[in-house]
């Protein structure tokens, strides 16, 4: 009985969030050009100390992950292909600091939404050097059999 009232919980509060991630979505305005460089900028800080072996202080860590939330955030609405150097920078910085399932989600995003783009190949080759199964894309019907099965993770 404790299982189920448990279930029920946690199913309510996942729908609520996923409403509310979706509603600040619908709420937020499209991204700029000069909100993407803004974020690339800071990425790129926040690269530049990773490499140079500093820590990252908790602003920078909240820099971080408010740049993943409006990426993501951008991402319900449209799926904009200035965005994908974003999400393989974010990726890397993730990768870096051993966040794997950060960086895992930041390189499947690309891998998911732009395919076409030359940092498709990269985002694969990096989630392979971590050591996770990449499966080949599918197309047409095989695709929609698929779902239901592993997503390569």
């Amino acid at each position: 009985m404790k299982r189920i009232i448990l279930s029920i919980i946690t199913l309510f509060l996942l729908l609520s969030a996923i409403s509310l991630d979706v509603s600040a979505a619908k709420n937020s305005a499209k991204l700029s050009k000069e909100d993407i460089a803004q974020m690339s900028d800071s990425i790129d800080t926040l690269t530049k100390k990773i490499y140079g072996r500093a820590l990252l202080s908790p602003q920078d860590n909240e820099t971080l992950i408010g740049i993943k939330i409006k990426l993501d955030n951008q991402m319900l609405m449209a799926a904009n292909p200035a965005l994908a150097p974003l999400y393989y920078k974010a990726g890397t910085i993730y990768r870096l600091r051993d966040m794997k399932p950060e960086a895992i989600e930041c390189y499947q995003t690309i891998l998911e939404n732009f395919s076409d783009t030359a940092l498709a190949p990269k985002a694969r080759m990096s989630l392979e050097q971590m050591g996770v199964k990449v499966a080949a894309p599918t197309s047409g019907e095989e695709s929609e059999e698929g779902e239901d099965s592993e997503d390569g993770i």
